[in-house]
């Protein structure tokens, strides 16, 4: 079990990396272990400020994981429109999001007995 944790922690870190170098916006990561049914440890959201922001926050995660760790999404979903776009690799899934779609959806309050955990940025 640890080895699993620790590879999410990698994981985390490496995506965390590729969205700061992208500048991306209000960064949370929800933890999702404690929850029963759901379909990844880890969820970490953001927001981008364009459809061009988004793709290259997305791009950014992409090409960090793969050089980083040698690891790809395992799907990729959005990136045609880029108001929202989901990378999951599998027990950590990415939601890239512009603002007003980050509103609208509000996936923090459906998931709102994650543990939350908020990254503050230095941009």
């Amino acid at each position: 079990m640890a080895k699993k944790d620790n590879n999410a922690d990698q994981l985390i870190t490496t995506i965390l990396g590729g969205i700061e170098d992208m500048k991306g916006k209000e960064i949370k990561i929800l933890d999702l272990r404690n929850i029963e049914n759901t379909v990844c440890d880890y969820f970490i959201i953001c927001e981008g400020t364009s459809n061009t922001h988004v793709n290259a926050i997305v791009g950014s995660i992409q090409k960090k994981v793969s050089k980083e760790l040698k690891d790809h999404p395992w799907h990729v979903e959005g990136s045609d429109n880029a108001e929202w776009v989901l990378m999951d690799y599998v027990n950590v899934v990415v939601h890239v999001f512009q603002k007003h779609i980050r509103e609208y959806y509000d996936i923090e309050s459906l998931w709102g007995d994650a543990k939350t955990t908020a990254i503050k940025t230095s941009y």
